[in-house]
């Protein structure tokens, strides 16, 4: 079995439900506590063991870019001043030089068309994929629980997966399940935002996925699917019995931050994690709640 060493973050998006703060700041920079949602992301995929980081990005990610690089002006002026915390907050995580790869998705034609746009970096080997609006607070990182699993399923292709409600399904990526072993589940075949009475169960794909490189010659042909957009899950299921496909159902709790509800809630949940800021907002978020 072949390391997991590469991770493609797929940030073209436009983020039109956050209009109009994401006017001219990407999605992916909007901030949970005081942390934007990218850096999660790029968090999680480090200590996983990722070494190399691929962003697929837009027009107007400038930002994107400028997160994970230096801010010389920044940090000289925190190192005149003598602020060592905020000087490792800028710079302590910094990610090795040549480790990250920037690529332009040129026209939004969806998740699956920005993974097939890194195909020429990721090369001949499996590759993670992480959706940045996809927050996962986990003891062990979602995507390292992920690679140690994958040790187990023969060069399968595998997304994470948890269960909605039924009236949810129009929304994600529905799992066909034919055989539970542990967290994996294997299915056979995968549905596309079907309608609630036409799923066949309720287990859907969140933002997390360990795919061949096979699936990039299932991009590359792809036709259009729901949202006349370039369908992922489509290009999954197709590859099924070809590479067999497995959900994970991973330890964690993921707050769907594609949404103002999910976002907001992401916010309240990460400042209670942290007591100097627990303690000063339980009575506040108490009060509006009666």
């Amino acid at each position: 079995m072949q390391t997991i060493r590469k991770v493609v973050f797929p940030v073209g998006g436009l983020g039109t439900r956050f209009l109009p703060a994401t006017k001219s700041m990407p999605k992916e920079m909007l901030p949970v506590v005081d942390k934007p949602l990218i850096h999660y992301a790029f968090e999680e995929a480090r200590d996983a063991g990722i070494e190399q980081f691929i962003f697929v990005t837009g027009r107007n990610k400038d930002a994107i870019e400028n997160h994970f690089d230096h801010a010389y002006e920044l940090e000289r002026t925190l190192g005149d001043k003598r602020k060592g915390y905020a000087l490792a907050a800028a710079r302590a995580w910094m990610p090795e030089p040549g480790a990250i790869t920037y690529i332009r998705q040129q026209e939004p034609l969806g998740l699956g068309h920005a993974v097939w746009c890194a195909r020429h970096v990721v090369g001949d080997e499996p590759f993670a994929v992480i959706l940045a609006d996809d927050l996962v607070r986990a003891d062990v990182p979602c995507l390292k629980q992920m690679i140690e699993a994958y040790q187990d399923t023969q060069g399968a292709n595998m997304a994470a997966v948890m269960d909605v409600p039924r009236n949810k399904t129009a929304s994600y990526g529905i799992l066909d399940p034919i055989e539970e072993i542990g967290k994996l589940v294997e299915a056979s075949a995968l549905v596309e935002k079907p309608l609630p009475e036409e799923a066949p169960s309720t287990l859907s794909i969140i933002g997390r996925y360990i795919l061949q490189p096979s699936m990039f010659d299932r991009l590359e042909n792809q036709k259009r699917g729901a949202g006349g957009e370039i369908q992922l899950t489509d290009a999954m299921n197709q590859a099924i019995p070809q590479t067999r496909f497995y959900g994970y159902r991973f330890n964690g709790t993921r707050y769907d931050c594609g949404e103002v509800a999910g976002y907001v809630e992401a916010n309240v949940a990460l400042s209670l994690e942290r007591p100097e800021l627990a303690e000063k907002l339980r009575g506040p978020l108490t009060a509006l709640l009666k």
